[in-house]
């Protein structure tokens, strides 16, 4: 394997680890204010659906995102007036939502579209196209760095930058403001944001806002960056893994990008290698294909009980009256 061959394996990776880690951070903010989110692939789905519908509509991807994250924000909303104001189960909750993205999706698409469930593809400025950093084509001769710079850091649509972006400004949120502060301490000790006199439903439905935003994001990438239309169930688990992504980076920004990028390699690994060959036995396309989810399961078994989240996460706050 050459060096061509590695960067167009990492280059791969950053692809399929952007939504993970758009997600990813979503899940982090929420559950940081002690809400889980289980519907996070929800929301990626319908997020994914009505940007690639209002971008094929409109013809204008920008507008498109922006409908996807307000269909995250909306199941957001549900989310967080079931968890946060009648205090009902989160896991619940959802699942719930989980369930109405994936059965309204289709059902919608049918109606709007007659194609299965499915958009018309995206063309043109209906989708995001790939920037060329400065200086790319210049340097792209250069031993090693020009590469690297040209063909890894280059050419990859704007919400992938965006991505890589939200990672130090959510650490920079979480661990140098006083928003970022009182958004931990809701998440660990919310009777002691209360008696300060902060407003504890107020900053879980913040968090909650937040997460919508950035899984509205993840969905639009997945219909409008990395395919060019939406597809039934195309968010195929993501939101999932995602979750187990926040776990082995034990709600920490930097971890969670580490972990996300982890995740699309192994996708990527599955996409460039359909067949390897272990000590003379041939290991299965679908074995593959598999890996991160496989790793979603060691992940959950192994490390769940390692990482210790938010001692308030799932627990709805009653105040004391």
């Amino acid at each position: 394997m050459d060096l061509l061959d590695v960067i167009q394996i990492l280059d791969s990776t950053l692809r399929l680890a952007t939504p993970l880690l758009f997600a990813c951070l979503a899940g982090l903010f929420s559950e940081r204010a002690g809400i889980v989110d289980i519907g996070l692939e929800g929301k990626m789905l319908a997020s994914a659906f009505l940007s690639a519908a209002a971008a094929s509509y409109t013809g204008n991807v920008w507008l498109g995102c922006l409908a996807g994250i307000g269909a995250s924000l909306l199941l957001a909303a549900i989310h967080g007036v079931a968890s946060i104001t009648f205090r009902g189960n989160q896991l619940i909750s959802g699942v719930a939502i989980n369930f109405l993205a994936s059965g309204l999706t289709v059902v919608v698409g049918e109606a709007w579209f007659g194609l299965g469930g499915r958009t018309p593809q995206l063309m043109g400025a209906g989708r995001f196209q790939e920037i060329d950093l400065p200086f790319a084509q210049e340097i792209r001769d250069v031993p090693l760095l020009g590469p690297i710079y040209a063909d890894l850091l280059s050419g990859h649509s704007a919400l992938v930058y965006i991505g890589l972006l939200c990672v130090p400004l959510t650490w920079w949120i979480l661990y140098r403001t006083r928003f970022g502060l009182r958004l931990r301490a809701v998440g660990e000790n919310p009777a002691a944001v209360d008696t300060a006199g902060v407003s504890v439903a107020g900053l879980r439905y913040a968090a909650v806002m937040i997460c919508g935003v950035l899984t509205g994001l993840a969905g639009a990438y997945l219909a409008t960056a990395l395919s060019a239309g939406f597809v039934k169930e195309m968010s195929a688990g993501r939101g999932f893994i995602a979750l187990a992504a926040l776990i082995f980076a034990k709600w920490r920004p930097w971890y969670a990008l580490g972990a996300t990028l982890l995740f699309g390699l192994l996708e990527a690994l599955g996409n460039r290698f359909q067949t390897i060959q272990v000590f003379d036995v041939t290991v299965p396309t679908q074995f593959m294909q598999a890996l991160p989810y496989i790793l979603t399961v060691v992940i959950l078994a192994g490390f769940v009980g390692r990482a210790i989240p938010p001692r308030a996460g799932g627990e709805p706050y009653v105040k004391e009256r």
